[in-house]
């Protein structure tokens, strides 16, 4: 074919487009209301704005993406704010988050699931009793705890069943808050510990848990179900949901569904040892590669010369060690 000699005729510009370039400058929405995330459902977020009772419903605004957006996360917001039926408002901010607590559906998934973000105080709440306790899941929700630095309360439900002492005892060397909360227990000492502050539930189902936040939320009306006679409850909360302490101070629990299994595949040895002080110092003096277990494992860990509190605190953090090495006993 012959080579053709092109000209200006041969240009083609679509109507409409012209030649403004293209730019990435997002809208600075300076004018863009705060608030937390109160509520998570297929595309929509609850959001309550600072100063407001009541959650508007909001969606995630385009240059956001595929940005993850949690329960308990600090969003910026415009539009419609008004709250009114069928309005619909966007995000379009996303604050810094203080803490995170992280999980992955089991030790081998790498993919980490935000179970809320901006806690910071996690209430593990585990029965005594029908269904027996599950220290493993304890444990690994105390690592979890401890990485996402969100400071850990042991809250014992059904201790009209059996004296929860024994079982408290097990968590005594790693310093943990612990409280009960069981049908006869006053909660003055619970209701003290959280007012105030953003505190996230979690606990398999069947324990207690929404009976708990009912008594101490009475408006939450969270479903509570009965616990199957092979001591598995049926999940009776699918959704998070933050929930409004009744008070002077401006305090919220975060109620999450009834978890089955706790993964932990985000987080490694040296990660939990670094959580306490004591034990990290002296770990800068082990061997690399040493997983701080102990003998036969690792002759030669530096934290078998600690002593006293902190020595008694090697045995408990080795017991979360070993809870994060093995998925014995921590589902449900």
């Amino acid at each position: 074919m012959a080579r053709r000699n092109w000209d200006e005729s041969d240009v083609r510009v679509r109507p409409g487009k012209g030649s403004r370039p293209r730019t990435k400058d997002r809208p600075r929405h300076e004018n863009a209301e705060f608030g937390m995330v109160v509520t998570k459902d297929r595309g929509r977020w609850g959001v309550v704005l600072d100063g407001r009772e009541d959650p508007i419903v909001t969606m995630r605004a385009r240059e956001l993406g595929r940005t993850a957006i949690e329960v308990g996360d600090r969003v910026g917001v415009v539009g419609d704010t008004s709250g009114n039926e069928g309005t619909l408002a966007r995000i379009v901010k996303l604050e810094e988050r203080t803490s995170v607590l992280r999980r992955t559906a089991d030790d081998t998934d790498s993919y980490e699931r935000i179970v809320v973000a901006n806690a910071d105080q996690l209430l593990i709440v585990t029965a005594v009793a029908d269904p027996p306790p599950r220290s493993g899941f304890v444990e690994r929700a105390l690592i979890a705890a401890f990485v996402g630095d969100i400071h850990p309360i042991l809250c014992l439900t059904k201790t009209d069943l059996t004296d929860p002492a024994p079982f408290a005892a097990e968590f005594a060397d790693l310093d943990v808050t612990v409280v009960t909360a069981g049908v006869d227990d006053e909660l003055d000492q619970v209701r003290e510990l959280i007012d105030g502050h953003i505190t996230a539930l979690i606990g398999h189902s069947g324990v207690g848990k929404s009976t708990l936040v009912n008594r101490l939320v009475p408006d939450a009306e969270r479903e509570t179900g009965e616990v199957s006679g092979v001591g598995k409850g049926r999940h009776t909360s699918t959704q998070s949901v933050a929930l409004r302490l009744p008070g002077e101070r401006d305090g919220w629990i975060v109620d999450t569904p009834g978890i089955r299994s706790f993964g932990l595949a985000h987080v490694d040895a040296d990660t939990v040892v670094g959580v306490f002080e004591d034990l990290a110092q002296a770990a800068e003096d082990c061997p690399r590669g040493c997983t701080h277990m102990g003998p036969p494992a690792d002759p030669e860990c530096a934290l078998d010369e600690l002593t006293g509190a902190s020595g008694r605190r090697v045995a408990a953090v080795r017991k979360l060690l070993e809870a994060l090495r093995t998925n014995v006993d921590w589902e449900q």
